[in-house]
């Protein structure tokens, strides 16, 4: 039974430290506080390294505080960490699926550890079958469902005992925003009709103004804790629109006003860039006239890191050189692109041209053939069919000459994890056939450039998750590629660390690098000058940014988001063509 007379999580100056491999310790909690109370929805947020797993670690006792006191559900985690553990559910990051086991074997795996009664089990089965619509997919093995359906599996073997409290720690990273908005569904009835207590980390902030209770986390320290509404109003008065000049890409205008000193935040925003100056009355950059507009929960967040971290320097960057082409030449040409994996078809007849200086955005859910694509214009994977011109060589001939002229990021960490990012560099410019002076050149240019110098002997796997994918794109510009393939880069990074990243995006595309890039966060698609969306591995709508939302119905009190036309476009595809989506197949 919980007691509801006390909060469900409760904490009082809790401190943690770990020892880095060189011995160094390293603060991941400061002096934290925080009550959480029963039956609601309460949200984790901050940027990488703000200290949101090992308080959630914590809570689920896995880890023991260093100082401090900590209780979940009426129980003190310390004293018995146990007794915690047999009344919540906990999915973490990354989940522990077994993919050579069907969806029902893991299911009645979870339940054989949690000790689940057999008529525990003929009652809850169908429930979580219902809830996630799993069911049609009892015998499929989890290795050959799509991340939002693995996701849900995992929710689903979480909730295999019913808890009284459930603790999510980035439950929709990587997860496309049709499953994302499945999976949320399935997390707010919990909440609203079965009065579980949720505590969610999220790095999608509309995600977290969904809950009932934010606490804001930068530094292992609390920032600021409340309801949503509370965390928007730091922002009063500094919200602004501005607009870029007629026929200028928005992140132009976005990289100059990150760069002034009175402005906290920019980022595109439906053709403009939205702006949170650093107080009410601090004046307009010279040149740019502003409008004023209500400031929304992502503009107060940022206004409390802007005021918490240094985030003085500017990302904007140099690959120092110019690249050889001319903007407008067509540096990548795909023409009726198909790839089949035995009767599966991945890649069905896609086409598309990309211009030298270009930002092309690759869009679609999970398991439309986003990664596929990227592999074969890589050169990691052959095609079945259709043309690939790549810098000017064909792919299907000379593969090998390609790879010399394209940086891959790929969507999971791909660097070696028990090599200092030293040694990675070092390892990846051999790689390129960099050596002597310039291999030297140029390692110390992505040190500098990626602000890695202060971490240079740390071991990679042991990064926060924003440098590691700063470490994953300067591999990647070791050898000063003319194009840059990035999937998923900014999966799981925390909004400060993603507009980081585009703002060295913006800066390569001006030297006339081109960037290709797929996301499942739809506001980064602002960025580009292109976007495709596909799905099952078609193309089903093509054009700008601007083109693109044209797509989405009209909303009453709102401009519709690319996001709205994302989910309009993907389910009317669908619709047309019988194409069910995750809720009835895979």
């Amino acid at each position: 039974m919980t007691d509801s007379s006390r909060p469900a999580i409760e904490g009082h100056g809790v401190g943690k430290l770990f020892k880095r491999a060189g011995g160094e310790m390293v603060t991941a909690l400061d002096d934290v506080s925080l009550t959480i109370g029963h039956g609601g929805l309460a949200a984790l947020v901050g940027p990488d390294g703000a200290g949101k797993t090992t308080l959630i670690r914590l809570m689920a006792g896995l880890l023991s505080a260093d100082s401090g006191t900590l209780s979940v559900l009426g129980i003190d985690i310390a004293d018995d960490p146990q007794a915690v553990q047999d009344r919540i559910g906990y999915m973490p990051q990354k989940f522990g699926l077994y993919e050579d086991l069907s969806v029902q074997e893991n299911l009645d795996l979870y339940a054989d550890l949690h000790g689940v009664t057999a008529e525990e089990r003929r009652r809850v089965y169908p429930q979580l079958m219902d809830m996630t619509a799993l069911g049609p997919f009892a015998k499929r093995l989890a290795g050959r469902l799509s991340g939002g359906m693995k996701q849900k599996l995992g929710l689903a073997c979480t909730l295999v005992r019913a808890p009284d409290l459930l603790l999510l720690d980035e439950p929709t990273v990587g997860v496309d925003p049709l499953s994302r908005r499945e999976l949320w569904e399935i997390i707010l009835h919990l909440v609203r009709e079965q009065g579980l207590t949720v505590l969610v980390s999220t790095s999608y902030l509309d995600e977290a103004e969904r809950c009932e209770h934010v606490i804001v986390m930068h530094d292992g320290k609390v920032l600021a804790k409340g309801p949503p509404k509370s965390i928007t109003e730091v922002a009063a008065g500094r919200a602004f629109l501005a607009s870029p000049p007629e026929g200028q890409p928005a992140r132009l205008l976005q990289t100059r006003l990150l760069d002034e000193p009175g402005v906290t935040d920019a980022v595109p925003q439906g053709g403009d860039v939205r702006v949170v100056k650093a107080s009410a009355d601090t004046d307009a950059p010279a040149g740019i006239e502003m409008t004023a507009v209500e400031p929304r929960f992502e503009d107060g967040f940022m206004a409390l890191l802007h005021k918490a971290a240094d985030t003085g320097k500017s990302a904007s960057m140099s690959l120092g050189h110019k690249a050889g082409r001319t903007n407008g030449d067509t540096v990548v040409e795909v023409s009726d692109l198909v790839r089949k994996f035995g009767d599966f078809t991945a890649v069905d007849h896609v086409s598309f041209a990309v211009k030298t200086g270009e930002i092309f955005g690759l869009l679609g859910p999970n398991g439309a053939g986003k990664t596929t694509t990227f592999r074969m214009l890589c050169g990691l994977l052959p095609a079945t069919d259709g043309t690939l011109r790549v810098a000017g060589v064909d792919l299907r001939s000379a593969r090998a000459s390609a790879r010399q002229r394209v940086g891959y990021v790929a969507q999971k960490f791909s660097l070696y994890g028990q090599l200092s990012v030293t040694q990675n560099l070092d390892f990846f410019a051999g790689a390129y056939g960099l050596s002597g002076r310039r291999r030297k050149e140029r390692i110390a240019w992505a040190m500098d450039q990626f602000e890695l110098a202060d971490l240079a002997k740390l071991p990679s796997g042991q990064l926060p998750g924003g440098y590691k994918q700063r470490l994953a794109m300067a591999a990647a510009l070791l050898h000063e590629p003319e194009i840059l393939f990035l999937d998923e880069p900014t999966s799981g990074a925390d909004p400060l660390a993603r507009r980081e990243f585009w703002q060295r995006i913006t800066s390569l595309a001006e030297e006339g690098v081109t960037a290709i890039v797929t996301t499942h966060f739809m506001e980064e698609a602002e960025y580009c000058d292109r976007v495709i969306i596909l799905d099952a591995g078609q193309v089903l709508a093509r054009g700008t940014p601007a083109e693109i939302r044209s797509h989405a119905p009209e909303i009453e009190g709102r401009e519709p988001t690319m996001e709205d036309a994302f989910i309009a476009v993907v389910e009317e595809a669908r619709r047309e063509h019988g194409r069910p989506g995750e809720k009835s197949a895979a």
